[in-house]
């Protein structure tokens, strides 16, 4: 190999190094963020299903609870990598761990949409005091402009890094943002109408998607339906 072929490796190696370097600090900044919202995002949710006995917002805060585990799986997947001394193997090691992890979370998300819609729709039919359904349709207002933004940036660093773990999330990320629209017309028809079932039957659309993805980030394939996700981020944002 010639000195100029030499150095042109070498500058090549250094700036994909460079590039997966700045593509795991753009994947922190994006996991701090999630943190951050979902934290607000649940105990928000969470307080005004308690106070107006929504089902709703029950769902979405529990629905926040389990993204915020997935975003704190993910956390400790990147800290490793962006530490710098981890090997290669170990590296990859935490990423099939933190993957397996976040896809049973997804799997925690179809149990629960799967109860919680069957018990809304066959068991318990509470009412909703509605004073409360403003407050609940700018929660998932604000969740539908922000988490379909966030789920396209986690999608294409997931790409670059191939990370099944961050692609895991972000797809928990577009689930939130589809749960958001599910809240706002369940919200405004109860106000509205009094179509009590409908957030429950528009939930359960959502879970042959949830599944998919579960599988994927379980079983190791590469990036299973990686155009159906971003075609949602994308519809979504």
């Amino acid at each position: 190999m010639s000195a100029k072929a030499e150095e042109r490796h070498l500058a090549e190696v250094i700036s994909s190094v460079r590039r997966c370097s700045e593509d795991i600090r753009f994947a922190l900044l994006l996991t701090y963020i999630t943190l951050g919202w979902m934290t607000i995002e649940g105990a928000a949710s969470l307080l005004l299903g308690w106070a107006s006995k929504s089902l709703l917002l029950e769902a979405f805060g529990i629905d926040s609870v389990i993204e915020l585990f997935s975003a704190a799986v993910l956390l400790w997947r990147l800290r490793v990598e962006a530490s710098g001394t981890a090997t290669s193997e170990h590296v990859d090691l935490v990423e099939d761990r933190a993957a397996r992890l976040v896809g049973y979370s997804l799997y925690a998300l179809v149990a629960y949409v799967v109860l919680n819609s069957g018990y809304g729709l066959f068991i318990a039919k509470r009412i909703t005091d509605t004073h409360e359904s403003v407050w609940g349709i700018l929660i998932g207002a604000v969740a539908k402009v922000g988490m379909p933004i966030l789920a396209a940036y986690k999608l294409k660093v997931a790409a670059r890094l191939n990370s099944r773990a961050l692609r895991a999330d972000a797809v928990e990320s577009i689930t939130c943002g589809y749960l958001s629209i599910v809240l706002m017309i369940g919200l405004a028809a109860t106000w509205l109408l009094g179509w009590w079932w409908l957030d429950s039957v528009a939930a359960l659309a959502l879970i042959p998607f949830i599944i998919k993805e579960a599988r994927a980030a379980i079983s190791g394939q590469p990036c299973s339906g990686c155009g159906e996700a971003d075609q949602i981020a994308s519809n979504h944002s």
